[in-house]
């Protein structure tokens, strides 16, 4: 086991140091210098990341795993990691509106897309905003009302202050983008698209009929219950409550210590779910 967990270590740093040395391309969608990153081959898989971060520090030690099955296109939102700025708040629906601006500039007419957090908001979005652009949704450690979340997150929320913000993202932007304003722009538009979070309905998730998995940890933000009740809204929903908390189910970079076994079974839910009908 300890021989393992050294290789799968060794392999972590291997694909760092290749990511690190990943050239990403533009693309300007609705006015906006968009990042992207494209990996393997296969059928389209777009990644989301969520609020806060970049690309890298959601999906960086997955996307290895996700690209020797599929096409994966990891992108980076308004005013996150590499993309530029628009002089508008955030919105999940603009949001929406730029990835699927994306794949129609990449000449991809469906895909499947993978939210996680916020990123989860946004892929639901796609799904109401832009169905004919979707055959398949991820929507990972997300909810779609206020009362998905403890009362202390919101509590947090309206009093968020800057040095709240876990440091390693701010690490991870800065060393993209050595900008502190750009930064702190990052996070007031984050903040202030969470204060004022309006709930979906029941009939906007009912909407989307393409399938959906819904997906959390156990320890996860949005609670157990509540992705229950989400997942039974979709017409072809999917559930799967993995151990973990938020996003290390996959490694999300809050995750010091990546569990190999973890990670090995969050894969092959992922594939079973993409590869069925």
């Amino acid at each position: 086991m300890k021989i393992i967990k050294l290789l799968f270590l060794i392999t972590i740093i291997t694909m760092n140091v290749s990511q690190a040395q990943t050239t990403g391309k533009y693309a300007t969608v609705n006015g906006l210098k968009m990042y992207y990153e494209i990996h393997g081959t296969g059928s389209p898989l777009v990644l989301i990341h969520g609020g806060g971060s970049t690309l890298q520090t959601t999906f960086g030690r997955i996307i290895p795993y996700l690209a020797k099955t599929h096409q994966v296109i990891a992108v980076e939102l308004q005013a996150h990691g590499h993309s530029g700025d628009r002089d508008a708040p955030e919105t999940f629906q603009q949001d929406a509106d730029d990835v699927a601006a994306l794949l129609k500039y990449l000449n991809i007419s469906k895909a499947a897309i993978f939210g996680f957090s916020n990123g989860g908001q946004t892929a639901m979005e796609i799904g109401m905003r832009h169905p004919n652009s979707v055959n398949k949704l991820i929507v990972a450690s997300a909810f779609y009302t206020k009362a998905g979340a403890p009362a202390g997150f919101w509590e947090g929320m309206a009093h968020a202050k800057f040095s709240d913000m876990p440091q390693v993202y701010k690490d991870k932007f800065l060393k993209i983008n050595n900008n502190p304003a750009a930064l702190m722009n990052m996070f007031t538009k984050d903040s202030q698209r969470m204060q004022t979070f309006k709930d979906w309905k029941a009939e906007d998730l009912q909407k989307i009929k393409v399938p959906v998995l819904v997906l959390i940890g156990d320890r996860d933000l949005p609670t157990p219950e509540h992705a229950v009740e989400m997942y039974r809204l979709f017409e072809n929903g999917r559930l799967a409550i993995l151990p973990g908390s938020h996003g290390s189910y996959m490694g999300e970079i809050m995750t010091s210590n990546p569990n190999l076994e973890t990670l090995q079974y969050f894969v092959a839910v992922l594939n079973e779910f993409l590869a069925g009908k």
